[in-house]
């Protein structure tokens, strides 16, 4: 009998060259308090959020995919007919089906590209890169787009004073291609669907449609339980996720957490006592929390600006809805 033949292996994968799209309106604490009790010093005190992005009534999930992409290419140096595999992390694509990423596949000219999207929340960047990383270490791919979009405004009920200041629109790209050195660490993951109330929507698409009077399906909440799962959990699965590769919290340069809120940022800090040297993102101070799209964006801001240099060795983690987390050491471009 004959035997499958799988393609050569290759060593290992790295993130080739990145990407941002920031939609272009600015949307203040003041802004936002037009339609909540809230005020200004209460919002920055809880979440460190000054300002955040909305995308245009007209502007959807591929459309700012679409740009980000581009620049992570072009960072790349790889074009778009190279591509042969896109994988969207979403969780605010209009559509059940045709996914964002076979839209985006087609518009952004990669002549069919595989395309997957990957709906792990503000999980889902780190949990495609971890996806991208083993096609092209396993020969299934040789470049691979990795894009982390959201357009939270979709779902979000303005009036709810726990969830309107918090949430926003953009996106964030990787082109990810074969490397001689391993450039993506082994990927630390898990969720915990036990918790699945703590983030979710008030209905689901079902309900709506059965009951149309009804308030549009948005997104909800428990601030306190995600608050005390993630400084509670994601210290350790940052811990595991760094000896996983090999090293110690002292070898990392950069620190890439999901911007979820500033206060878990500061949390994570103090029980993972990085060293001093340690550029660490607060992204989320202009840009909010944009859910899928956070790490990206906050990646690239690093990179693009000089404060994250090439070669550097980045710890990227990202969580929430699910409750899901993914968490990997990277190389920066």
């Amino acid at each position: 009998m004959k035997a499958i033949t799988l393609p050569a292996t290759r060593p290992g994968s790295r993130i080739l060259g990145t990407g941002a799209y920031r939609p272009e309106r600015v949307v203040s604490n003041a802004e936002i308090c037009e339609l909540i009790d809230s005020s200004d010093e209460w919002i920055r005190e809880r979440s460190g959020i000054i300002e955040r992005r909305y995308a245009a009534a007209d502007e959807s999930v591929t459309d700012m995919a679409m740009e980000a992409s581009g620049k992570a290419l072009a960072s790349a140096g790889v074009a778009a007919t190279d591509i042969d595999t896109v994988l969207v992390a979403t969780i605010t694509h209009p559509y059940q089906t045709p996914s964002a990423s076979a839209e985006l596949a087609d518009r952004l000219g990669t002549h069919k590209a595989a395309a997957l999207d990957v709906a792990a929340a503000c999980a889902g960047f780190c949990y495609a890169l971890a996806q991208a990383d083993a096609l092209v270490r396993a020969g299934s791919s040789t470049y691979v787009l990795v894009v982390g979009v959201e357009k939270l405004t979709d779902i979000v009920d303005f009036t709810d004073r726990g969830t309107s200041f918090i949430f926003a629109d953009g996106a964030g790209a990787v082109v990810v291609g074969p490397a001689d050195q391993p450039g993506i660490g082994p990927v630390v993951w898990g969720s915990d669907g036990a918790q699945k109330d703590a983030i979710t929507m008030t209905q689901s698409w079902a309900q709506y449609r059965r009951a149309p009077a009804d308030k549009w399906p948005a997104l909800t909440m428990q601030g306190q339980a995600v608050y005390r799962w993630a400084v509670g959990e994601m210290a350790d699965v940052c811990r595991r996720t760094v000896a996983a590769a090999g090293l110690t919290l002292d070898d990392l340069d950069v620190f890439v957490p999901h911007q979820a809120n500033m206060r878990i940022t500061d949390s994570l800090l103090r029980q993972l006592s990085l060293p001093d040297h340690v550029v660490v993102s607060r992204d989320i101070a202009t840009t909010g929390n944009t859910s899928a799209a956070s790490v990206p964006l906050a990646l690239d801001a690093l990179v693009s600006s000089g404060q994250a240099r090439s070669g550097a060795i980045a710890l990227l983690v990202g969580f929430g809805a699910g409750l899901a987390y993914a968490a990997q050491v990277v190389t920066l471009p």
